[in-house]
């Protein structure tokens, strides 16, 4: 029987960075991958994907909508080799999977393909292609989530489809309806929007993306209903049925009145689940909560001192690089090092054009908390950089506290801000203020330079160029 300090289970970005960090930090390292290519969700079938897809439906819509404007012409018609895309994005995630084979073989870590299951608390059954197991002195649960669904819809995998299939279609949508305005319904909308189809969020809060700040949520829902894609607020599904091709979703609005959708797909997009089938988890007495999450401590500890757990699978936003920092905080914690988390600099991104960044308080959760701040705003239409893109929708919004000047919430739509919101994240983590932003020279011409013009009209309400 193989022995290993450290054993992690899922390959996911929380996984595979917690098993690379364990690697370096001297442990002998295991990683468990029920599927035969390494990466979890993020790389095979969500973050990877999604934008590759995004990118490419992004290429086709400024050719046939805005080269023109550059003085670019192309002679024929330009057409959408919706085959030849979806090869390109399984070649993109091919390539990644890839490179996370290199990085296991350089840092010598073994990998085993099959379902981890605990046997008890230091031994994992591992059932593939070949039954084995294995002993660990410590193990990282890093298994994940899955897409969620209603009680009432029939998840077909065919009309009706989570993100997965989504990202896998042989035809564009003649019209998609999405349940759910949240991060990925929205983007994979914008894909096929790009792409022909009628798209229809129908969304059961009064606003889409509603965990982040209203001011982000009013413009995405503006510019992209200049896109062409319909929303539908305040609808709450009821029914989800299909009739040979076609599929017709029911809901009702906020006056009560019944209201029905009929699509040719229908893309359910409500959420993600905490995903821990086949773990066996009760065999070493792990702890589980209510909501399906391993419940932890503070050191990311289950209440079985061996065992740890991370991403998706414990509390938090499931989002990949929230999985990663906690991958190497309990690698480093198991070193006896003494690592640390912001949870509260996790920055939030939505790929949409324009693109939404994120990170700290937002305004609503600062009138809650009767919190004092002072807001500064920046229309990206006021920067050359902009208007030589032809990129003018969104803002730069930075939230600091009103006796101190402390930087409390940065939020921003725009283009490349899924970039730029790494720069508030750096001044938030140094608990820089407002001011400290305005004074930082930013280059010219540049979309960072509405962070610096926010900060300018947080500071005392004297931006430069609006």
């Amino acid at each position: 029987m193989s022995k290993y300090d450290v054993a992690v289970i899922g390959s996911g970005p929380g996984g595979y960075v917690a098993a690379i960090r364990c690697a370096q930090l001297g442990m002998k390292t295991a990683i468990i991958e029920k599927y035969n290519t390494l990466g979890g969700t993020c790389l095979n079938v969500g973050c990877i994907p999604s934008k590759a897809l995004l990118d490419s439906s992004h290429h086709y819509e400024d050719a046939i909508k805005h080269f023109e404007d550059h003085g670019i012409e192309i002679p024929g018609e330009v057409k959408v080799n919706f085959k030849k895309m979806i090869e390109r994005k399984a070649a993109v995630v091919d390539q990644t999977t890839k490179g996370i084979d290199f990085l296991m073989n350089k840092n010598k870590i073994d990998v085993f393909t099959g379902i981890g299951a605990f046997k008890d608390a230091t031994h994992i059954e591992i059932s593939g292609d070949k039954n084995e197991t294995i002993e660990a002195k410590n193990t990282i649960i890093a298994t994940g989530s899955k897409p969620s669904s209603l009680p009432f819809i029939e998840i077909d995998k065919e009309r009706v489809i989570t993100s997965t299939e989504a990202l896998s279609l042989t035809e564009i949508p003649k019209h998609m309806i999405v349940i759910g305005g949240g991060v990925i319904g929205l983007e994979l909308g914008q894909v096929y929007r790009r792409l022909g189809a009628e798209v229809s969020v129908v969304e059961y809060m009064d606003r889409i993306i509603p965990t982040m700040d209203a001011a982000q949520s009013k413009e995405l829902t503006k510019v992209m209903k200049k896109q062409g894609v319909k929303f539908y607020l305040s609808h709450k599904v009821s029914a989800v049925e299909r009739k040979k091709n076609e599929v017709t979703i029911t809901a009702t609005d906020k006056k009560d009145k019944e209201v029905t959708f009929t699509g040719d797909y229908c893309l359910v997009s409500v959420g993600r689940r905490p995903y821990t089938d086949g773990l066996k988890a009760d065999n070493a007495g792990i702890k589980i909560t209510e909501r399906g999450q391993i419940e932890v401590n503070e050191h990311l500890q289950t209440n079985i001192s061996n065992i740890y757990a991370i991403g998706d699978v414990v509390k938090g936003a499931m989002l990949a690089h929230k999985a990663e920092e906690e991958g190497v905080f309990v690698a480093e914690t198991l070193a006896g090092q003494k690592p640390h988390i912001n949870y509260n600099l996790i920055p939030g991104v939505v790929y949409t054009w324009p693109e939404v960044a994120s990170v700290g308080k937002t305004e609503e959760q600062l009138k809650d908390e009767k919190v004092e701040y002072k807001s500064g705003q920046f229309p990206m239409r006021a920067l050359g950089r902009s208007r030589a893109s032809g990129d003018t929708d969104g803002f730069v919004k930075i939230l600091s506290d009103a006796k101190t000047d402390e930087v409390l919430g940065v939020h921003m739509v725009g283009a490349r801000v899924a970039d730029l919101i790494s720069e508030a994240v750096t001044a938030m983590e140094f608990r820089a203020s407002a001011e400290d932003i305005a004074r930082m020279s930013h280059a010219h011409p540049t979309y960072a330079e509405a962070v610096k013009e926010a900060a300018l009209a947080a500071t005392d309400n004297r931006p430069l160029h609006a």
